[in-house]
């Protein structure tokens, strides 16, 4: 488990083979980017957890960059202040897309730029009534970053995604629902319950078939049809000799549910 440094501005805790990631500040700076993809790391590396919950802390899950601090680097230099995307932006998206076990997205409040980014590279997202969710790049004058327009489009098709992007007009959780950006709405006070039972639940799960499922659904967009048969035989056959999967056939023939290790 992370121990957060005095004036983190991430923290995260376990329990359950749960790990909890959360974002206390709603504005991304570069010490909280920084934060945020060491702590990433961390997961993805901890064999112990078998899920995670990224949420915010407060009344928005994140907002995206901290105009303050982009201003400060514009007025020092305007021709490299944007290769913070490269150097900082793109790692920290890779770092969250590097985790194999579900990610739960608890939307506590406005989720907006590269917020909307980071949540949309989760799994799963439970939002508060009353959330928000905009893209805001081109009301800055800019395109997108944080894989955001690639997962607008594979969440809601090109001609939504286009709106978006182009219309950067905020979009209640409501309508994140009716259109599928979104799993589940509820109360502003239950959405980091309902987003830690959720992920309990699935640490539950058999693991190594949540890892193949990522890893199918990954690449299933582009692949082929032969190659996503092939990917998909040679995941199965490897699920095959779980533990796990064994452990399912005897419950079902033994009318008991599975009890899953993550083996």
């Amino acid at each position: 488990m992370t121990t957060p440094q005095t004036g983190a501005t991430v923290t995260r805790a376990d329990a359950d083979a749960v790990a909890t990631v959360i974002l206390l500040n709603s504005g991304l700076t570069h010490r909280s980017r920084a934060e945020l993809t060491d702590v990433l790391h961390d997961v993805a590396a901890d064999g112990t957890v078998r899920a995670v919950v990224l949420t915010g802390a407060g009344r928005a899950f994140c907002v995206g960059q901290d105009l303050t601090e982009h201003v400060e680097a514009l007025r020092a230099d305007p021709a490299t202040a944007m290769e913070v995307v490269a150097e900082s932006y793109n790692p920290m998206v890779l770092a969250l897309a590097a985790i194999r076990v579900p990610v739960v997205v608890a939307v506590n409040g406005a989720c907006v730029g590269a917020g909307l980014g980071l949540a949309l590279a989760g799994d799963l997202r439970v939002a508060a009534a009353g959330a928000k969710f905009g893209t805001a790049f081109t009301g800055i004058g800019l395109s997108s970053d944080s894989g955001l327009a690639s997962r607008l489009v594979h969440c809601l098709g090109l001609s939504r995604a286009t709106e978006l992007l182009l219309l950067p007009e905020p979009v209640s959780a409501e309508t994140a629902l009716q259109w599928g950006l979104v799993h589940r709405v509820v109360e502003p006070d239950r959405v980091h319950p309902e987003a830690q039972a959720l992920a309990t639940r699935l640490a539950q799960g058999p693991t190594a078939a949540y890892r193949a499922v990522k890893t199918v659904l990954a690449t299933a967009a582009t692949d082929s049809l032969e190659d996503s048969l092939s990917l998909e035989a040679r995941l199965q056959a490897a699920l095959g000799r779980t533990a796990d999967h064994s452990e399912a056939v005897e419950a079902f023939l033994a009318k008991r549910p599975p009890v899953f290790t993550g083996r």
